[in-house]
């Protein structure tokens, strides 16, 4: 089985999150890590605290094509974001775009069609697009139904905010997104958004009503590590062998072809990526 991580962080500068700690969390980090919990391969997402994680994450694919990929973002609101996103697209080991929308000004660009323009051209491109947190949740079926051809990848099970105990919430219409076969799900995080203990029972049940959705083929595993094991901080959720074994190991009514395909071969395949051809 190759298990290939949907999201990670990397970062080598100073900066930090309340959620992902102070400390640089770094290629040789990650490396260590992926090896002693069984992870193959793992997709960078660069972070946002630190602005020179672009470059950072393309220096780890460009010394480990093998274990490294990553999503890009574009500026939605300046001239430049078309061709950047074609450039992103022709180079090797980005595999999509990413959007939050979390700052005040991004807010109103899911409805204003701000955005418009990136669905229409990562759909003409073959780009998958993933959506994250609850200033993009509401749009997810428009997109879907707008735009049939481009890849959708909801992320964080569809969060869209945290319970007063620190659970996850969930958007109401995460299971209905199902009917669009180009809208897959990210598992990542999960025992970030636990309320018991390891193995997460509370989550396996999460999980358990998506893949009765979506089915194996568009559920993609992945821990956003350094929010699960509290880097850098005192929050520790899991760690990096338990977010694999707490599927693997704990959810018996997944069959050995179900975890093939969550654990990395769907993600692999929804993205059109083979880390394991690239050594």
């Amino acid at each position: 089985m190759h298990v290939v991580d949907a999201q990670i962080h990397l970062w080598a500068g100073p900066g930090s999150s309340p959620r992902h700690g102070s400390s640089p969390f770094t290629v040789a980090d990650a490396i260590a890590g992926m090896n002693e919990a069984g992870v193959d391969a793992a997709v960078i997402h660069p972070p946002g605290w630190d602005p020179h994680s672009p470059e950072y994450a393309a220096a780890a694919i460009a010394a480990h094509p093998d274990r490294f990929a990553a999503y890009a973002t574009v500026p939605l609101d300046q001239p430049g974001g078309p061709a950047l996103l074609r450039s992103w697209h022709r180079t090797p080991g980005v595999l999509g775009l990413r959007f939050l929308c979390m700052e005040p000004h991004q807010r109103s660009w899911p409805r204003d069609g701000t955005m418009d323009w990136m669905f229409a051209l990562a759909e003409e491109v073959g780009m998958p697009v993933a959506l994250c947190g609850p200033v993009l949740m509401p749009v997810v079926a428009q997109v879907a139904e707008r735009y049939p051809a481009l890849r959708l990848v909801v992320d964080h099970f569809g969060l869209i905010g945290y319970a007063d105990n620190g659970g996850l919430i969930q958007s109401p219409d995460v299971l209905a997104w199902a009917r669009y076969p180009n809208v897959a799900v990210k598992l990542t995080g999960a025992p970030d958004y636990a309320t018991d203990q390891y193995p997460f029972p509370g989550m396996q049940e999460v999980v358990r009503a998506l893949y009765d959705a979506y089915g194996p083929r568009r559920l993609f595993w992945g821990t956003d590590i350094t929010r699960v094991n509290g880097h850098g901080g005192t929050r520790h959720k899991a760690t990096w062998r338990e977010c694999v074994t707490m599927f693997t190991e704990h959810m018996p009514w997944l069959s050995s072809a179900d975890l093939e395909l969550i654990m990395g071969a769907a993600y692999c395949g929804w993205h059109r990526w083979t880390p394991q051809e690239q050594q």
